[in-house]
């Protein structure tokens, strides 16, 4: 039986997760919240996405995402506006409207790029770790 497609992006949502957050993560394995800069550990810290995972064209690039707790990614709806600070900080001056423009563009990964994500992220995890 083959697998449902709800289940693959279940999945590369965990690992793509799981090696942003492993990725920011400093050798005690703690992770700076990019907006209120507070430290939490890898497995307390979420992944904030600056688009919503909504957005496929956007919702597994390494650029629209980052490190956020809980108060911020969730309570607080991703503090949009200090994340596009922050990402126009680290990839310069007007990239959080290039990430906009990319985001409203229609995107449908087929099944097996998603699968082929999943591998290229427990990859990149494995390299991190």
């Amino acid at each position: 039986m083959a697998i449902k497609r709800s289940t693959i992006i279940k999945k590369l949502d965990a690992i793509f997760s799981l090696y942003i957050r492993n990725y920011y993560a400093d050798s005690n394995g703690q992770v700076e919240c990019i907006t209120c800069k507070r430290f939490y550990p890898v497995a307390k810290i979420q992944n904030g996405h600056f688009i919503s995972r909504k957005n496929y064209a956007t919702r597994w690039s390494e650029d629209n995402v980052a490190p956020q707790c809980y108060g911020c990614n969730v309570m607080q709806q991703g503090q949009q506006f200090l994340f596009s600070k922050w990402i126009d900080k680290k990839y310069g001056e007007g990239y959080s409207q290039t990430i906009l423009e990319r985001s409203r563009t229609t995107v449908k990964f087929s099944t097996p790029e998603l699968l082929d994500m999943i591998d290229l992220y427990t990859q990149k995890l494995k390299d991190l770790l």
